[in-house]
């Protein structure tokens, strides 16, 4: 897989359930709608230019740990944070993030700033990282398991539940890496997309660990933090070591913000606030339970149980 096809599905995979998030993915076809926060007056007219009073923001209403309609995710007081410094009111467009949420949000001007994409992502300019996290193993930590490693023999016999994107191949790398080693027919998919009538779609991969559905699952860091602190029992998560891999696939990912790639000024001044707000981006980030690993791949804070 190239880096744009690895950018997009990892994407998939962190904001669509993989703080990446799913641009460009094949999915049910999506409606639009723009609202303010709530304690925003409403929306004015999209512009080809940013309102200087309002941070507009195009976000999933119902992405948790990222973001949802009530402001609850991580990235939701991320961008009330960036508000706050800027001194402006915080305006989202919601659009769940399913094919071309790019094209018909950022790039028709519904608004400025996309949260949470991987960077270097090739359909908008990214801003300098603000985290870094990473693919884990997730288990229940009274079956005594202890899956540590792609190269351990246990996840030949264990049930392994992973997250699907769809049909094209563009699954996310720990679909690729357990066919990679044939491990085939004890593997349960999940898609990402869920049933979006329901709360947080990506979180039934970690509900069908905690329930004993399936054993281990290799799910995108943040979300595994997110949920598992959220179940009624006890769940061990351990980062993927990639040096374990011999599929060659990217385990760690930088994460940044979004903005047209003209927008370089814009960038910029985001880039001052990530640098000024990185304490305060840091808490939030631990709060929400995400792993964190420091910008050149090695673990940051403590371990996740």
């Amino acid at each position: 897989m190239g880096a744009a096809a690895l950018a997009r599905a990892v994407a998939l995979a962190v904001a669509a359930g993989t703080g990446l998030l799913p641009f460009g993915a094949p999915g049910p076809a999506a409606g639009q709608a723009a609202a303010p926060t709530p304690a925003n007056p409403a929306s004015a007219p999209a512009s080809a230019r940013r309102p200087a009073r309002e941070l507009r923001v195009c976000a999933d209403p119902n992405n948790l740990p990222f973001t949802n309609d009530k402001g609850e995710g991580f990235e939701n007081e991320i961008a009330e944070l960036l508000a706050h410094d800027l001194g402006v009111r915080l305006r989202y467009t919601w659009r769940p993030q399913r094919r071309g949420f790019v094209r018909n949000t950022l790039n028709t001007h519904q608004c400025d700033l996309i949260m949470g994409v991987p960077v270097g992502y090739d359909l908008v300019r990214t801003t300098q990282p603000y985290y870094r996290s990473t693919y884990v193993f997730v288990y229940r930590a009274d079956r005594g398991i202890h899956v540590t490693s792609l190269a351990d023999s246990a996840l030949r016999r264990l049930k392994i539940g992973v997250h699907l994107i769809g049909d094209d191949y563009n699954n996310p790398p720990p679909a690729q890496a357990l066919a990679a080693r044939g491990i085939i027919d004890n593997v349960e998919g999940y898609t990402i997309f869920g049933d979006y009538s329901q709360p947080n779609p990506p979180a039934r991969l970690i509900e069908a660990v905690a329930k004993g559905d399936v054993d281990v699952a290799i799910v995108w860091g943040p979300l595994a933090g997110y949920f598992a602190k959220r179940q009624g029992v006890p769940l061990t998560i351990v980062p993927v070591p990639a040096e374990s891999d011999v599929s060659g696939q990217q385990w760690t990912f930088p994460i940044a913000m979004g903005v047209r790639r003209r927008d370089e000024a814009f960038a910029t001044e985001l880039d001052r606030l990530l640098v000024t707000d990185r304490a305060k981006i840091r808490k939030i980030l631990q709060d929400d339970g995400v792993p964190l690993l420091s910008m050149d791949g090695q673990p940051s804070g403590p371990e996740h149980k």
